[in-house]
């Protein structure tokens, strides 16, 4: 009786392994340049499945993004309280609080991990959330205060380690990382980056700070129209390979990414109810 005990022990153990739900290592440092001849990411509607070592992003409103794992966990960065009429409660929000069309005083009570991406004035905070698929960090930067001021530390840039990617979000970013910073956040396959070009950064210094990042794909978020948008993406051409997607999302892996960096220019949509 106790060699069967041990045989089916043995014939168990694999399962109960395959059954835990694990992260594909990233490391932060993927150049674009080293994938050389890979396809394009594709376009894709925010609730269909997403495949194996695969993240989808859904670009919500303004620096508002669904990030979606292959697991089935979903993440909603610089979070309102409001996605659309999906009936959807996501696993992690992030927030930022330069302005209020970033965070929530009121987030959903169920939403398992609200993450603000500052603490008490001018000390920041610190988030380090390993959910076994997806690991999310962040680190701090300054803002601007209500009075003209500076807070030390009073925004996050969130970056997200999933299916052997890192995917950084810039935040309300308001000055150039130092080099403490820079080396903190790591090489980013995948950035959304705010190009509006007065509220947060210039757009000299956030083209600065894309280049210097080199990120295979960046993703322009917080632009208030045409015009500002299609200034970034003027002064990056030389060195960015400029891509409209067409739509609101697209599938992102680690084996796919594109040859030369790419800006994928996503056109937000709310969340909404997909018919049957």
């Amino acid at each position: 009786m106790r060699l069967i005990l041990i045989c089916l022990t043995l014939l168990l153990l694999p399962l109960t392994t395959a059954a835990q739900q694990t992260r594909t290592p990233s490391h932060c440092i993927a150049l674009a340049g080293d994938i050389d001849g890979a396809t394009y990411v594709h376009k894709a509607s925010y609730n269909v499945d997403v495949a194996p070592e695969t993240v989808r992003i859904h670009y919500i409103a303004h620096a508002s993004f669904l990030i979606r794992t292959a697991g089935g966990l979903n993440m909603v960065t610089d979070f309102t309280g409001f996605t659309g009429s999906a009936p959807m409660i996501p696993d992690v929000v992030t927030m930022n609080h330069a302005h209020e069309t970033h965070w929530t005083a009121f987030p959903d009570p169920a939403i398992p991990h609200v993450l603000p991406g500052w603490g008490e004035f001018g000390q920041g905070i610190d988030h380090r959330v390993d959910l076994g698929e997806v690991l999310v960090r962040n680190v701090s930067t300054d803002i601007r205060s209500q009075f003209s001021g500076i807070e030390d530390n009073g925004n996050s840039i969130f970056i997200f380690e999933v299916a052997g990617l890192c995917i950084g979000h810039l935040g309300h970013l308001h000055h150039e990382p130092n080099d403490e910073q820079y080396a903190a956040i790591g090489r980013l396959d995948v950035v959304m980056a705010a190009v509006d070009g007065g509220m947060t950064v210039d757009l000299p210094t956030m083209m600065r700070i894309v280049d210097r990042l080199r990120s295979s794909i960046v993703i322009p978020m917080h632009w208030f129209g045409d015009y500002t948008l299609n200034t970034f993406l003027d002064g990056m051409r030389d060195t960015f390979q400029v891509v409209e997607v067409g739509g609101p999302a697209l599938d992102v892996s680690l084996d796919r990414l594109p040859s030369r960096p790419t800006i994928m220019v996503l056109r937000p949509a709310w969340l909404q109810v997909q018919p049957d």
